[in-house]
């Protein structure tokens, strides 16, 4: 298999050379698994804008896209706002041109709250930024794909919506309804040549990840997988190079659990 390697620190990734000249959109392309995409797709010659809200870490990653050769802009934009999202889609089609892969990947973290302390309001934002965030991002892209009879979208759920977890409420609840609102859409685009698909990863080792956990705790959760490790950003990204591409050309509606084995249905 060929690969092509990103920015030095990061793995080779299988290349797909049909998704060289294509453009995406990644939300949460800042940091952690949203970035790691957005230079992944990057590397295969796909021209990215990263959506964010951390200016100078999405512009950083933008940077370090560009001197690797690639193509990338940072838009920064809260993806709960339709109308913040609609002047990320006004630029990237005056910068970059029509959108072929979306990346809904913007969540919340997921953190432990006990539900009897779980506030309404802490609720609703919990929910907005990652359900209706998805919605709103896909809804703003969708009319060109639809229009050009073509697109691949993803979304990013997690091992949160897969089964019950320490994660609060409201978070797996959104997740779990990611995965619906991505298998109702494959149904209701697969028609117009639109492929919707998930990915579901259970605890992702990023930097902010291995902030909030000892080594220790890092150790005892990777014991927890089958392979015995935590999902690094890069096992994401490599599984949405997948699913955009070509290779799965005949995926959609699909979650796929990138857990090391700890979630296979």
């Amino acid at each position: 298999m060929t690969t092509e390697h990103g920015p030095e620190d990061s793995p080779a990734h299988p290349v797909y050379p049909d998704l060289a000249g294509k453009v995406a959109v990644v939300t949460g392309g800042s940091r952690g698994v949203g970035a790691e995409t957005g230079r992944a797709l990057a590397a295969q010659g796909v021209a990215v804008c990263l959506v964010g809200r951390d200016r100078p870490a999405l512009f950083e990653v933008a940077d370090s896209i560009g001197k690797q050769g690639g193509t990338a802009i940072g838009v920064v934009a809260d993806v709960t706002d339709a109308g913040a999202l609609g002047r990320v889609a006004e630029r990237v089609a005056d910068e970059l041109g029509p959108v072929d892969i979306l990346a809904a990947f913007a969540g919340s973290p997921g953190e432990p709250i006990p539900t009897t302390e779980l506030a309404e309001d802490r609720w609703r934002q919990i929910l907005d930024a990652d359900l209706t965030s998805a919605f709103l991002t896909i809804h703003t892209f969708l009319p060109g794909m639809v229009e050009r009879f073509s697109g691949s979208i993803l979304t990013l759920s997690s091992a949160a919506g897969r089964q019950p977890g320490q994660a609060n409420l409201a978070h797996g609840v959104a997740n779990a309804g990611l995965t619906m609102l991505t298998r109702q859409l494959a149904t209701e685009l697969g028609p117009q040549g639109i492929r919707v698909n998930c990915l579901a990863p259970t605890t992702v080792r990023t930097a902010k990840v291995t902030a909030a956990m000892s080594k220790e705790l890092q150790h005892k959760a990777a014991l927890r997988h089958p392979l015995r490790r935590l999902a690094e950003p890069t096992d994401i990204a490599s599984a949405a190079l997948f699913l955009a591409s070509d290779a799965a050309g005949y995926l959609t509606g699909i979650t796929l659990d990138v857990t090391g084995g700890r979630i296979t249905n």
